[in-house]
């Protein structure tokens, strides 16, 4: 008899062990790349400024390439949106961009004071920053400031995620900035 119990034992724990489980079909989403789930729609804050652009910069982080533009005042507004063409404030002339997609990027503020006087100059309207070794970031042009409005053409390597925010201070200053990530997962 503890033979045969031995034995019906041994054989179902064979058939455990035989027993495969349902295998589900569903796969998992990856994560986000560096968490980013900004999307690549249009991003709009329509607030106009007192304040005047006085500069434009960018940096390299991990995950995206970072432009600010730098506003002597209140926070301003702002539009970015993916284009085929950015065009030029006023005259609506298209600005040449290297990459393989552009974004045009406007901010509520003009880039001249109240007798006309400008208080942005760019040394060189097609090269407003230098982009040599930024993963996305190709070029960042000027394209102008029209009615209380300045625009940026932001060349990129691909179709990718972008947000844009703005930040106050220090003191008086604000900026704006649009970050453009690297991956999209």
């Amino acid at each position: 008899m503890k033979k045969k119990l031995s034995a019906a034992l041994g054989s179902a724990a064979l058939a455990g062990a035989l027993t495969v489980a349902p295998v589900s079909t569903a796969t998992a989403e990856p994560p986000p790349y560096c968490g980013i789930t900004w999307g690549s729609q249009t991003k709009s804050e329509m607030n106009l400024s007192t304040g005047t652009v006085q500069g434009v910069r960018s940096g390299q982080h991990w995950c995206f390439d970072r432009i600010v533009v730098d506003i002597a005042g209140p926070v301003a507004g702002y539009h970015a949106d993916y284009v085929d063409t950015v065009r030029q404030e006023g005259s609506g002339f298209p600005v040449p961009l290297r990459g393989d997609a552009y974004i045009q990027f406007s901010v509520q503020a003009p880039a001249y004071d109240h007798q006309g006087n400008r208080t942005y100059q760019p040394a060189h309207d097609a090269e407003l920053v230098n982009p040599e070794g930024y993963q996305t970031l190709r070029q960042v042009a000027w394209a102008g400031s029209f009615e209380g409005q300045t625009t940026l053409g932001i060349g990129v390597r691909a179709h990718l995620p972008y947000r844009v925010f703005t930040l106050e201070g220090p003191g008086e200053y604000s900026r704006v900035v649009i970050d453009v990530a690297h991956f999209w997962h």
